[in-house]
């Protein structure tokens, strides 16, 4: 695992979070100065994020700089490294799975990451810690969600038949709703025969 940590650790919390609900969050500021984020009654200033990197931008020159463009499937935010923390975070690439936490910053009309912490992770952390928040979210399950569920995994399961089906992990991630939910509608579609397992975990549509 490769783990780098730059600074002194302030001691407010680190929410998990995803990014999707960092978004939706209220943004209070002072003047241009970010205070903290307000979100389920809480004061944000630090996070814990995993996420995929999908962009990686450094500049080049006097003045050193680095970003990262994350994205977890809820949505996308940056990571900004300034000066000599370069350094500690050139060996983090495009592609990899990373766990960040940092402490959230807002300049010229964008909140981005400042972080303090960036630790690969296995892809499959994704999915992990997408269970592991919805776990603390009371399930608030209408007719009309369940349908829409329904409705977007037949529309992801049809779109993906070309490729030769589905894995249920990627439905999870992407659709956001409650795994719980996800699943039970997957079986739903193999009970009636709307879809079939080729293997475990891939699913196919038969219509």
């Amino acid at each position: 695992m490769q783990e780098i940590q730059t600074g002194t650790m302030k001691r407010a919390t680190a929410y998990k979070l995803r990014i999707g609900d960092i978004l939706s969050g209220k943004q209070i500021l002072e003047g241009d100065k970010f205070n903290f984020l307000e979100l389920g009654g809480k004061q944000i200033i630090r996070v814990n994020v995993v996420a995929n990197i999908i962009d990686k931008f450094e500049s080049e020159g006097e003045k050193k700089y680095l970003s990262f463009t994350l994205d977890d499937a809820s949505g996308q935010l940056r990571v900004k490294v300034f000066g000599d923390d370069v350094d500690r975070f050139k060996e983090i690439g495009q592609g990899q799975t990373v766990m960040v936490i940092g402490k959230l910053r807002y300049f010229n009309n964008e909140l981005y990451i400042l972080p303090e912490i960036i630790k690969q992770q296995d892809p499959r952390y994704l999915l992990v810690r997408k269970l592991e928040l919805e776990k603390e979210k009371p399930i608030e399950i209408n007719k009309e969600e369940v349908k829409a569920v329904k409705d977007q995994i037949i529309e992801m399961l049809k779109e993906a038949e070309d490729s030769g089906g589905i894995d249920t992990d990627k439905l999870i991630m992407e659709i956001k709703a409650s795994p719980d939910i996800i699943n039970q509608e997957v079986q739903k579609l193999l009970e009636e025969g709307l879809a079939y397992e080729p293997r475990p975990g891939k699913i196919r549509y038969l219509g």
